[in-house]
């Protein structure tokens, strides 16, 4: 016999396979590792290297506007409306506002949505109609054109800003994907000049290369007879930052059309400010901080003389938690405009939509020129 006898020789031999089975399980969990980092690192990398990054200021082509009609007169009437890309009707909820879905709507129903808006549009006669969350090509609106489909259906001709554009956004699960959407102004007259605007980004690299990168859209339409310009801002301020992002945003807003308005023209800025105007508050109040809220507006934020155009007599928002229920859904008023010191607010309207087509409602206004 061996001096260590068969049983040591059986202990030395299990210890020996032992960790050599110990070493095959952490190599092929390292590799695994090695593979997984190797795959999260190239798909940052693709979204990196594809990120939407626009100039701080884009040309917008209006050829097509030339056909349109002149502006003439001292009355304007525009609408202002989020549509959800058509994915946000009273059926729906999202996980960004402590709902469980990501895509929200089958097609039928995106298309039903999308014929409603347009309808809307036809019957609800405005010179101007300023439109957010309009996809192009997107997973979350089955790769529908909807820029083209409402200067289709309403026969009117369209400005259009992306403020967001990612080949894949990863999260959550199942992931969003494919987004290209941005900000759409319809009119009938003759648009002079367009331009896209980026406004600051509170994100930074790597969840900036997934997310949105907000803008205006400004159009300036010629007045007959007149050597001032008309401009009208489209705009679609942050939604889930920590509020500094909407401050920002808020200041360069005000920076742009004070600006505007100095060099002697009318200027009207409409859209979702994703903040709460004067008021919002006691006509809604917030049922649960722990769900979204937005940031707030005062009056004593506006530049002299500029006023806020809102109506809180009828929300203009709802909050994505659950499908719509009128009792108990929290409302907001976030969608409105603001007025340059020349321009007079002669009436503004919510339009009680039962936000069947898209969390947000359309709010109408008519104004005068001084």
């Amino acid at each position: 016999r061996d001096v260590l006898g068969s049983r040591g020789l059986g202990d030395v031999y299990k210890r020996q396979n032992g960790g050599r089975a110990m070493k095959k399980v952490l190599k092929i969990l390292g590799i695994i590792l090695l593979v997984v980092v190797l795959v999260l690192g190239g798909f940052v990398a693709y979204l990196s290297i594809r990120e939407y990054k626009p100039d701080e200021v884009e040309t917008i082509d209006v050829s097509a506007s030339e056909s349109r009609k002149t502006f003439s007169g001292d009355t304007v009437k525009l609408i202002t409306f989020n549509t959800g890309y058509a994915g946000l009707g009273d059926n729906a909820d999202f996980f960004m506002d402590g709902g469980k879905k990501v895509k929200s709507t089958d097609e039928d129903r995106m298309n039903e949505n999308m014929n409603e808006i347009s309808k809307f549009i036809t019957d609800k006669k405005a010179d101007f109609y300023l439109l957010q969350e309009v996809d192009q090509n997107s997973s979350r609106s089955y790769s529908v054109n909807q820029v083209e489909s409402y200067m289709k259906n309403t026969n009117l001709f369209g400005t259009f800003a992306l403020n967001y554009s990612c080949p894949f956004v990863p999260f959550p699960f199942p992931p969003i994907g494919k987004v290209n959407s941005g900000i759409l102004t319809l009119t009938d007259y003759t648009v002079s000049s367009a331009e896209r605007v980026s406004l600051p980004c509170p994100f930074k690299w790597p969840v900036s290369a997934a997310n949105l990168k907000r803008c205006l859209l400004i159009n300036r339409v010629p007045i007959e007879g007149s050597d001032k310009e008309l401009v009208i801002v489209n705009l679609h301020l942050e939604a889930y930052d920590d509020g500094a992002g909407k401050a920002a945003q808020t200041q360069m807003l005000f920076s742009v059309l004070q600006k505007e308005y100095e060099k002697g023209n009318y200027v009207i800025a409409g859209g979702d400010f994703n903040q709460t105007f004067p008021g919002g508050v006691d006509a809604y109040p917030i049922q649960n901080t722990e769900t979204w809220t937005p940031g707030t507006l005062e009056n004593t934020v506006l530049p002299a003389g500029w006023t806020f155009a809102y109506d809180t007599s009828v929300p203009t928002c709802r909050l994505l938690d659950k499908p719509y229920d009128a009792a108990t859904s929290q409302h907001y008023v976030i969608d409105g405009f603001i007025l340059s010191p020349n321009v007079e607010k002669v009436t503004v309207e919510t339009q009680d939509l039962g936000f069947h087509a898209a969390d947000h409602n359309p709010v109408y206004l008519e104004v005068k020129l001084k």
